[in-house]
């Protein structure tokens, strides 16, 4: 019980981030000096906007950076407060200053929204405590609260891993469980496939984090990952054979009507996802796992792919089936492979500092689009007579997010708790509680909004909106005055951040359909290569295997943000969403090609040369009709064996063939598609940029 309570995700990470917040204060109300506690706690939310509690190889270089960063921002805002220029230039200056950090790295590009609310937190405190306070609190506080996470992490080894690895066994088991439990019920690729790719989506990001997690700690080189190391190899094989798909509904509903196949299939199904969340349950609360076999399960498919030889269900069940019981029942993979290394290297400074002054610099527009946000906050906050207005500028900074839905979705969940808990704490100030009181209900209430923070950021919202009114009425004990002006605050910031990502150089998801749709055929022309190669490395198809998922996810992202994105033609969107599925039938093609050629189950050299030239044809069409809007040539490229792709041959001739038939049904889809694209911003220019 006591593992279930510790090791789980949620309550480590409320735990975690409550004694962090909460010890500081307590320490100050022992030695009678409340206030300076509880400013003590305003530096890790700070700290855990820049991502400093992330393990790194290189842990307490950026603590130092980042506490340094704090400091130097606070100082800055200080200093610019007392000669005479105007808040709206000083908060738009200090977004450009720091805007360089993104451009070094996604990671180091976390520091600049935090730099930022470090300059706001320093705006409230002005003129309430001595210059030099703000800054060395800034150190003092990252100093503790990298400490703290330091000794936290050391006493709970593994732990992000082993939740991002458990979070991992859990989708694949959602992901096959879904993928066999509705065989026949669900023939139509327009309702069928959709929630299939999401999950696929899922378990692909999950396992591009457990990559970034391994090269942030050189996990490689560390004997107390070799475990977990195992585990996600093992992981990684299941992925190759849980995504394949056979994609020949006649021949299922065939053989669903002359055999119980159905219910086999089903029943091995369910018997991998119950083992799979068995197994993610002992990855996450540190338990050895206990034997397993189904053999008896896997014994009548065999006999079912027997009978009905002239089926390829039945055998392509039973094959993969097989493999997937050999993994669980080993927990080995099915062949050595070598992590490859990250291809993100982040920037020098100079080289970063070269990229950043470009017009076209995504961390400029970012740090352009909140400078002007923040800058237009402040200038309300002047036109509304308010000398500091901090709460309208935290808010532009907590609810602004990189893309359009994600802010809406913000907002929305920002406004209502807020809302909900400045009416919760108006009713529960008139109470008149002693302090002891008051601090215990506000640790109660950290506790329970950090527990529901990652699943419900508005139900958190609440709590912390009553901790935070509760924490002025402690520091200036006039926290009821505060309760409608923050609203108004809120709701003004809230307008801001939604109008800023709105009309601020928006990154509409719709304009990187067509770069994201090129990137993805790019990938399959790079894993087809290597697949067709005479001698494939396992590591280079393996790694060639997860771009070519990972770059399909972010088409299939883009589609779906694009989706819920304002003003855009229905109708393109629709055709893009037939695109993207015959997409996804590639790239399962690919990961079933994958596993064919790691097991030396190749073409003659002939054959391979002649499929691949046609491959990289019929690939190429498709990027010229994505990147040019010209007329499209009708003349036939591909040979007759790409549009019959059921004529006999080996495997892997039947997955190329289908590959050729898909590619030409994505042709025409994108003729189609075209004429039907918005017509403004970057989809006026006729070819891609780089």
């Amino acid at each position: 019980m006591w593992r279930r309570l510790i090791y789980h995700p949620e309550v480590n990470y409320a735990l975690r981030q409550t004694i962090v917040l909460c010890l500081p204060a307590a320490v100050g109300l022992l030695f009678g000096s409340l206030q300076d506690g509880l400013l003590f706690s305003l530096v890790p939310a700070c700290c855990n906007i820049a991502g400093l509690d992330t393990l790194h190889k290189r842990f307490f270089k950026r603590l130092a950076v980042g506490g340094l960063l704090f400091a130097l921002s606070s100082v800055l805002i200080q200093v610019l407060l007392t000669v005479p220029v105007p808040l709206p230039f000083i908060m738009f200056g200090l977004a450009l200053l720091f805007g360089i950090a993104g451009e070094i790295s996604p990671l180091h590009g976390r520091l600049l929204p935090a730099a930022l609310i470090a300059a706001i937190f320093t705006l409230g405190l002005a003129g309430n405590v001595p210059p030099a306070v703000p800054p060395l609190l800034y150190i003092a506080g990252t100093a503790w609260y990298g400490l703290f996470n330091a000794l936290w992490f050391r006493l709970w080894k593994e732990q992000p891993m082993r939740e991002s690895l458990s979070l991992l066994y859990r989708e694949l088991a959602d992901y096959i469980e879904a993928k066999y439990s509705l065989l026949t019920q669900h023939t139509d690729p327009e309702t069928a496939l959709p929630p299939l790719f999401a999950r696929q989506q899922t378990v692909i990001d999950l396992i591009a984090q457990v990559y970034q997690q391994l090269h942030m700690l050189s996990a490689n080189n560390q004997l107390q990952y070799k475990r977990l190391l195992r585990a996600f190899q093992v992981a990684l094989d299941l992925q190759e054979h849980i995504a394949v798909s056979l994609h020949q509904p006649d021949e299922v509903q065939k053989l669903v009507e002359q055999s119980h196949a159905e219910a086999v299939i089903r029943y091995n199904a369910l018997m991998i996802a119950a083992r799979l969340r068995v197994l993610a349950d002992d990855i996450l609360y540190h338990r050895q796992p206990g034997r397993f076999t189904m053999a008896t399960a896997l014994s009548a498919l065999e006999k079912i792919a027997q009978r009905h030889p002239e089926n390829p269900v039945g055998h392509f069940c039973y094959y993969h089936f097989s493999r997937i019981a050999r993994l669980l029942r080993t927990q080995r993979p099915l062949y050595r492979r070598d992590l490859m290394a990250d291809n993100q290297q982040r920037l020098s400074f100079w080289h970063a500092l070269v990229s950043y002054c470009s017009f076209k610099s995504m961390a400029l527009r970012n740090a352009a689009r909140l400078g002007i946000m923040l800058a237009i906050g402040s200038s309300l906050g002047l036109v509304l007579d308010l000398p500091k207005p901090y709460w309208i500028l935290m808010t532009v900074m907590f609810v602004s997010q990189n893309g359009y839905n994600a802010t809406r979705v913000r907002i929305q969940h920002r406004a209502l708790g807020t809302l909900a808990g400045l009416a919760i704490a108006a009713g529960t100030l008139q109470l008149r509680l002693g302090d002891g009181t008051v601090l215990l209900c506000m640790l109660a209430l950290t506790l329970a909004s950090y527990l529901v923070l990652r699943k419900n950021y508005g139900l958190a919202m609440t709590g912390m909106t009553v901790t935070a009114v509760y924490t002025l009425q402690l520091l200036s004990l006039n926290g009821a005055h505060f309760l409608v002006p923050r609203l108004v605050d809120t709701l003004i910031g809230c307008m801001l951040a939604f109008g800023g990502m709105l009309w601020l150089w928006p990154q509409w998801q719709s304009g990187l359909l067509r770069k994201n749709a090129h990137l993805a055929l790019e990938r399959d022309q790079e894993a087809l290569r290597l697949l067709l190669q005479p001698k494939p490395e396992p590591a280079a198809l393996a790694y060639a295997r997860m771009k070519v998922n990972q770059g399909h996810n972010a088409l299939f992202t883009s589609l779906s943000q694009a989706m819920r994105e304002p003003a855009f033609n229905s109708r393109y969107l629709t055709d893009m969403r037939l695109w993207v599925t015959h997409s996804q039938f590639i790239v399962e093609h690919i990961n079933a090609m994958t596993i064919l050629a790691r097991d030396h189950y190749m073409l003659t050299p002939t054959l391979a040369r002649d499929y691949l030239a046609s491959c990289e044809v019929a690939l190429q069409r498709c990027q010229q009709r994505l990147e040019y809007d010209g007329p499209s040539s009708d003349s036939p490229v591909m040979d007759s064996a790409g549009e019959t792709p059921e004529l006999p041959g080996t495997l892997m001739e039947r997955h190329l063939r289908r590959i050729l038939f898909h590619l030409g049904v994505m042709h025409t889809i994108s003729s189609v598609a075209w004429r039907q694209r918005p017509q403004h911003g970057r989809w006026l220019s006729r070819r891609l940029s780089d």
